[in-house]
């Protein structure tokens, strides 16, 4: 059996998606989709905020340890599992009929778990040089036990990768229910372990372990039930070259991810330059701000791919053009407030982590410093986020991997620039201008394919940035009242009471200036 060829965009060369096939369900609602997979998130973000908290119980040296050692998986689970996998997997998979997607899922299971074993194995064997290009010459991070620790966290990789998996088959039909919520059983499973047995490096990467299982655990029902489970099997499939190809270009972006990673490692690990502690700051503010970005830019990307990647299958390039747009207008809409408020209110979200009046105050300045950058960030990252999604839906995948790969490149390089003079605030600064500059070409390659309607994009920005930087300042202005942060309490009612205030300020301005998003949000409020 042949694969059909892929379909063009209007008017271009052939490449792209293929035919579709019948579709084997009806389509579901795109606003109930994005609901799921948005609470999904909400519930996976605070249960993941409530892990970091336990986590944050532990001194420097266990906790900066283990944050050394996770990034290891965590840097091959971007490849081999969930961005590569959803990016390349849905859109092929889409095309063929139901035999040909089960066939398909167990051949492309049956190669992932082989490739996983190899690299898990690797991981083990090589835990001491790859720890050794991670830390700083002068570490302020104990080596030997992130070598330990990186050992025995290398299973996470499988685990992660055939969750992946059942999350990709079930989002394919538009099932977001299980896999959105999948995510707070690693969580939860991860807090269980941490408050109940000894805080040691042992239990606390086996307690990342036992997440991973439970993420993967929790999505096997809803596989079974709707027929998706597949049989791994090490044999091929006409169209398993066809995601594999579509994978491949992922080792670029992959690698240029893990340049930056690597770089930030070992800055941050530097003793000469920051205190100890700093690994811990950071992994506070990457948690907040993953936390934001998630529920509010992400988890509506991750709701309309399968719709996006449907409509290039079918060559419905009017309802394409349409649904970018709408993801563009309703994303930045809810990222801009909360960009400005977290920029204004900083120090007040990192002390959600510190449960003990006695907070290690490194770690804090340090978290503070690099959320209220990165804040920055969320609203052109929005704009990357949905723009990348529609070149994946069209298979365009060269493209989206160099401009982000490029992107990464230039981050870094801004990092060796700004943050010597403007210190942590330049590590978010460096990623808002990355984003800034990967926005603009992926707008404009996207406009010489499809037609994008950039200045109706531009007068959406002109509306809700100016009234998110007034709601920031409204905001901060409230905060300089307000009982000072450190500790979890003060951070708590800072953040309800000063956050709450700007909030109402932008919703009033947006229903002022009759931004059609919040009218929608009132409409499904008064259902």
């Amino acid at each position: 059996m042949t694969v059909p060829p892929a379909a063009p965009d209007p008017g271009l060369s052939p490449q792209g998606p293929a035919s579709p096939a019948p579709a084997s369900a009806p389509r579901r609602s795109l606003r109930a989709n994005t609901l799921i997979v948005m609470a999904g998130t909400l519930g996976s973000r605070l249960s993941g905020i409530v892990r970091a908290q336990v986590m944050a119980l532990f001194g420097n040296t266990l906790l900066d340890a283990f944050l050394i050692a996770v990034r290891v998986p965590n840097l091959l689970r971007e490849l081999l599992a969930e961005g590569a996998l959803v990016n390349s997997f849905i859109p092929v998979y889409k095309t063929l009929d139901d035999v040909g997607r089960r066939q398909l899922a167990s051949a492309f299971s049956g190669v992932l778990i082989a490739v996983n074993l190899l690299l898990m194995a690797l991981g083990i064997l090589a835990a001491p040089w790859i720890v050794d290009l991670l830390l700083a010459g002068s570490p302020n991070v104990d080596r030997a036990l992130a070598v330990y620790m990186t050992q025995l966290v290398m299973p996470f990789l499988m685990l992660i990768s055939l969750a992946s998996v059942a999350m990709g088959l079930l989002n394919a039909d538009e099932h977001f229910r299980e896999s959105s919520f999948a995510p707070v059983a690693f969580n939860l499973a991860g807090i269980v372990v941490l408050l109940l047995l000894p805080d040691t490096a042992t239990w606390l990467a086996f307690g990342w372990l036992l997440g991973g299982v439970a993420q993967l655990v929790v999505q096997l029902p809803a596989l079974r039930r709707f027929g998706l489970l597949p049989t791994p099997a090490l044999r091929g499939h006409p169209a398993l070259g066809r995601v594999l190809r579509q994978m491949a270009p992922f080792t670029l972006t992959a690698g240029a991810r893990q340049f930056l990673n690597l770089y930030v490692t070992r800055l941050l690990s530097n003793a000469q330059q920051f205190q100890a502690g700093t690994q811990s700051g950071y992994f506070y503010a990457e948690t907040l701000f993953t936390t934001v970005n998630g529920l509010f830019v992400v988890s509506p990307a991750l709701a309309l791919f399968p719709r996006f990647s449907q409509y290039a299958a079918e060559k419905n390039w009017a309802e394409f053009r349409s649904l970018t747009v709408q993801a563009i207008r309703t994303t930045t809409f809810l990222a801009a407030p909360m960009s400005a408020l977290l920029v204004a209110l900083a120090p007040y979200a990192v002390s959600l982590f510190n449960l003990r009046p006695g907070f290690d105050v490194p770690r804090f300045q340090a978290g503070t410093g690099i959320l209220t950058g990165w804040a920055l960030a969320l609203v052109p990252w929005a704009v990357v986020t949905i723009l990348l999604r529609t070149f994946y839906a069209r298979e365009r995948t060269r493209v989206a991997v160099l401009v982000s790969a490029t992107g990464f490149v230039v981050e870094v390089l801004l990092y060796h620039l700004l943050v010597p003079g403007f210190g942590l605030i330049g590590f978010g600064l460096s990623t808002t201008v990355s984003g800034v500059l990967m926005a603009s070409a992926l707008g404009w390659m996207y406009q010489l394919k499809l037609g994008f309607p950039t200045f109706a994009v531009l007068a959406h920005l002109g509306r809700i940035v100016p009234l998110a930087v007034l709601a920031g300042v409204v905001a901060w202005l409230v905060s300089r009242v307000l009982p000072a942060p450190g500790f979890i309490v003060p951070g708590v009612f800072g953040l309800s009471v000063a956050g709450g205030i700007g909030l109402g300020v932008y919703l009033v301005g947006a229903l002022v200036l009759r931004l059609p998003e919040v009218a929608g949000v009132l409409r499904r409020l008064r259902r």
